[in-house]
């Protein structure tokens, strides 16, 4: 059951990739803000050990296997979306896949290229378009994607950065598309974010974070709260938007001020 209180009251949402780090966060803070959520992963038993998490606080949250590489994993999640909510009402793009750069870039497997763009930029593609009507038809849908900062500036990992500034392309184009039909396309651009793909390596994050001018890295937290922000009615009047939340690291070259004189030269 879905509470009587909060922003997303009565809201069905379904997020991909949910099943940890920032989907996880996510899940959570909708649910702590009404909705029921839906955690569609490619791993099932994680997905569902989170959303047992989440239901053992009282929040409305179920899980369902879902691969977004596949079109009909992808249109029976958001069936069970809204088969069980009523309605699909927001739909979170979180699922990405990112492959290690090869040393040289004529010797990256296009295998692995094609899986990155697969899973992180069509896998988004079959989301919206399969979300998309109930979204129209809900009155109030909204569709929010996990981008990263990658998308923006060279910070490694070719084929992962190129997705990434495709999401932020496909969040232009289909805002125009989408908003005569009452829809809402944003897209969260994040920095360095401390999840499992970092475990073991604090040392790495310490010296990271001194790159940033926040001198953190961030959390899922973080970047829930700016999903959660784009999906609402806070932000009514903001489409086709990236929004970087990322301590500043786009904003401010430290490593350049780092070497320059104090008089400036």
């Amino acid at each position: 059951m879905t509470t009587d209180t909060g922003r997303f009251a009565g809201y069905g949402v379904l997020i991909t990739g949910a099943a940890r780090g920032i989907g996880a966060a996510t899940a959570a803070r909708f649910a702590e803000e009404g909705a029921g959520v839906l955690i569609a992963d490619a791993d099932p038993e994680a997905g569902e050990r989170t959303a047992a998490r989440l239901r053992g606080r009282g929040l409305a949250v179920e899980a369902v296997a879902c691969d977004v590489a596949d079109r009909a994993s992808v249109e029976a999640a958001v069936a069970h979306a809204v088969r069980r909510f009523g309605s699909l009402d927001v739909l979170v793009n979180n699922a990405a896949h990112c492959t290690p750069d090869a040393p040289r870039f004529e010797d990256e497997p296009e295998e692995e290229w094609a899986a990155d763009l697969d899973v992180t930029l069509t896998g988004a593609y079959r989301c919206c378009r399969a979300a998309l009507a109930h979204l129209e038809a809900s009155g109030r849908g909204a569709i929010v994607t996990v981008g990263s900062v990658n998308g923006l500036q060279d910070f490694g990992n070719h084929a992962y950065s190129a997705a990434k500034a495709g999401l932020i392309s496909l969040t232009r184009t289909l805002a125009g598309h989408a908003g005569p039909r009452g829809v809402r396309v944003n897209l969260v651009a994040p920095g360095t974010v401390r999840t499992r793909a970092w475990d073991g390596r604090s040392d790495d994050l310490a010296a990271i974070s001194e790159v940033y001018p926040l001198r953190r890295v961030g959390e899922p937290e973080d970047i829930a709260a700016a999903v959660t922000f784009l999906a609402s009615r806070d932000a009514a009047w903001i489409t086709g938007a990236t929004l970087v939340v990322d301590g500043g690291i786009t904003a401010v070259n430290n490593g350049f001020h780092r070497t320059m004189d104090h008089d400036g030269r």
